[in-house]
């Protein structure tokens, strides 16, 4: 009886309409939007997607049995089998091993960028938004230069003015993904700081800093969460892009374009060299997709 009662408990105390503290209806507001999630069937199906491909890049190295860069000519071009399920490449290396050690590159370079362009456009909006005059209209301008150009040839000018690689397309990138966060939490600053309980903070004599810190920047994330999942399969396209026009990661490194780019000569003979990794860059892709859709429903108040 009492193996039961306890989760029961805790999902009560989670439910309560009536918390006892703060603690309690921060997580009680968690728990209701997890349960709003996991109504919505592609969202979840997206997000199982994505924590199935997270665990099988960890994994890579049981999954895949085989060594990325390990060649072995004599089964050169060898069709999928039970020694290699999804066959050989062009130097006899494992198509498996090189997509699952190749997600490791992709995904952590999109990782990298997100990790880069969504503080730096959260804190120019609302820098932006929250003080307006002269500071909104340089950094709105500076933004407007960088949305003037589109987001491939800017990155792929960037990373020939350089030198091409992982941490030039990574940089280039995110050079170029930051405008639309910023555009979008100026305009929700905008909304914000003009509302009463803004203007009972200012009354106690807090900072402008502090108001920003620690309402007006909590409020804006929903929306930039939701927009930079959104913008997850972007992203991953054009990491991949970069790496299959050689500006990214490149051969022999086990990058998804790459890979592509080295096996598009066998797209009608040797299919599934390019097919896997071009369904790995499309399964990710549609996965953050779902999952951006559910995280919108849940956290956008107008969507409700």
């Amino acid at each position: 009886m009492s193996a039961h009662a306890e989760p029961m408990s805790r999902r009560a105390w989670l439910l309560n309409e009536s918390p006892a503290s703060r603690r309690q209806a921060a997580w009680g507001r968690r728990y209701r939007l997890w349960l709003d999630f996991r109504r919505n069937p592609l969202a979840m199906a997206g997000l199982c997607t994505l924590v199935t491909l997270g665990l099988l890049t960890l994994a890579a190295p049981v999954v895949g049995r085989y060594d990325p860069a390990a060649q072995d000519l004599a089964y050169r071009l060898a069709e999928p089998s039970w020694a290699h399920w999804f066959g050989t490449d062009e130097l006899g290396r494992d198509v498996l091993a090189r997509v699952l050690y190749g997600g490791r590159i992709t995904l952590g370079m999109v990782v990298a960028v997100v990790l880069l362009v969504a503080p730096i456009g959260l804190v120019i909006g609302i820098v932006a938004g929250y003080f307006g005059g002269f500071a909104d209209r340089v950094l709105m301008r500076v933004t407007d230069v960088f949305l003037a150009f589109p987001r491939l040839i800017l990155a792929l000018a960037f990373v020939a003015a350089i030198q091409p690689g992982i941490t030039s397309a990574i940089a280039a990138i995110a050079l170029t993904a930051w405008p639309p966060y910023a555009r979008l939490a100026r305009a929700e600053t905008l909304t914000i700081r003009n509302t009463d309980f803004i203007a009972a903070v200012r009354l106690t004599g807090a900072s402008p800093w502090r108001i920003i810190l620690r309402h007006v920047a909590p409020l804006c994330l929903p929306s930039l969460i939701v927009r930079v999942t959104l913008d997850m399969s972007s992203i991953i396209l054009t990491v991949a892009a970069l790496g299959f026009l050689g500006m990214g990661a490149r051969p022999p490194s086990p990058e998804w374009g790459a890979m592509i780019a080295t096996a598009r000569r066998f797209i009608l003979t040797q299919w599934w060299v390019p097919l896997v990794p071009g369904l790995a860059i499309f399964v990710t892709s549609l996965a953050f997709n779902l999952l951006g859709d559910g995280l919108r429903d849940v956290l956008d108040p107008k969507q409700r």
